[in-house]
């Protein structure tokens, strides 16, 4: 039987969406939650970057998210996830477009997104939309403070 298709609606993302896109990227293979994704540090992230996270709605079901900010030079796309029955609709490819857009309207041209080394699905989705693997660049972290989660 074919699947009935509902409308996408691709809407900023609030604090009220967070329970929900929690709720969607706990389970979503190659997507690590910790203590940054917090309700407290979510707000902050919100507030720093307004109208650049964005969740997508099917009726009024959450299917799909993405994070997205800035640092006034680049964009840095995070947590993209789309429910895996909601895939193949051009959802994730709508949320990128999307926040690359109102990056560009901010004039910012260049975005990074990071990728788990092991998370293939992943790296099929951004190399498909011609995103480059960088070669010339290692990243490096530093944690201050107790929280090792950060």
């Amino acid at each position: 039987m074919p699947r009935a298709e509902s409308t996408i609606t691709i809407r900023d993302m609030s604090m009220a969406d967070y329970d929900a896109v929690i709720d969607l990227l706990k389970p979503t293979p190659g997507v690590v939650l910790r203590s940054a994704d917090s309700p407290a540090a979510t707000a902050r992230y919100l507030e720093r970057n307004p109208g650049l996270s964005l969740v997508a709605e099917a009726d009024t079901r959450l299917v799909g998210c993405l994070m997205c900010g800035h640092d006034g030079r680049r964009g840095y796309l995070q947590h993209l996830a789309v429910l895996p029955e909601s895939r193949r609709q051009g959802i994730a490819t709508a949320l990128v477009e999307t926040c690359l857009g109102r990056l560009e309207e901010l004039g910012i041209c260049k975005s990074h997104v990071d990728v788990f080394k092991d998370n293939s699905l992943a790296a099929r989705f951004w190399k498909s939309r011609g995103w480059r693997l960088r070669d010339d660049i290692d990243r490096y972290s530093c944690i201050r403070g107790a929280d090792d989660n950060a």
